[in-house]
């Protein structure tokens, strides 16, 4: 198979992604979640997801669907690239074992199905607030850790960001 077509099939559909799940959890692989839009792959998303890949033996990203992230009000010009784009892009970095296109403003049922051993979030996220009308609570975070899981948080790289990047180009 080619290198290309190996990237393309870490980009599944829900369908697809459960059964892998099955194989994994066969294997007593361990599986973390996590999710963004990843509009521009830049430095401090490598270093996020590689962090995030190394508390696991299978990594998960959820990427948000064009239409969600015209729901978290990033701006007129986001998503900057399209769903798709973006699912192959983060697919291609070779710690990234599936991803998966979701709806909705958040990936709350994909995180009720999966239930991952450990679910991560940035560092604007805190791990230990419950309450889900906090802006730093982490969506999910109660059914993981219902379900016998950690919910980790990862720092963020300082000066890197979707948005500074896009202001640069702007300005260029």
């Amino acid at each position: 198979m080619s290198k290309f077509n190996l990237v393309k099939n870490k980009v599944q559909s829900e369908k697809q992604l459960f059964s892998s799940l099955n194989t994994w959890r066969k294997e007593n692989q361990k599986i973390v979640f996590t999710n963004g839009v990843f509009d521009l792959l830049h430095r401090g998303h490598v270093e996020y997801l590689a962090q995030t890949a190394d508390l696991s033996d299978k990594l998960i990203v959820g990427i948000n669907s064009d239409d969600s992230v015209k729901q978290l009000n990033k701006g007129d010009s986001r998503p900057l690239q399209d769903e798709k784009s973006r699912a192959l892009i983060i697919a291609a970095l070779e710690f990234v074992d599936a991803v998966v296109i979701f709806n909705g403003e958040t990936p709350l049922s994909l995180i009720e199905q999966i239930l991952p051993n450990v679910l991560v979030k940035g560092g604007d996220y805190d791990s230990n607030i419950d309450d889900a009308s906090n802006k730093k609570y982490i969506v999910g975070s109660d059914v993981v850790k219902a379900n016998g899981g950690k919910v980790e948080v990862i720092q963020f790289v300082e000066g890197y960001s979707t948005t500074s990047i896009e202001q640069k180009i702007k300005k260029a």
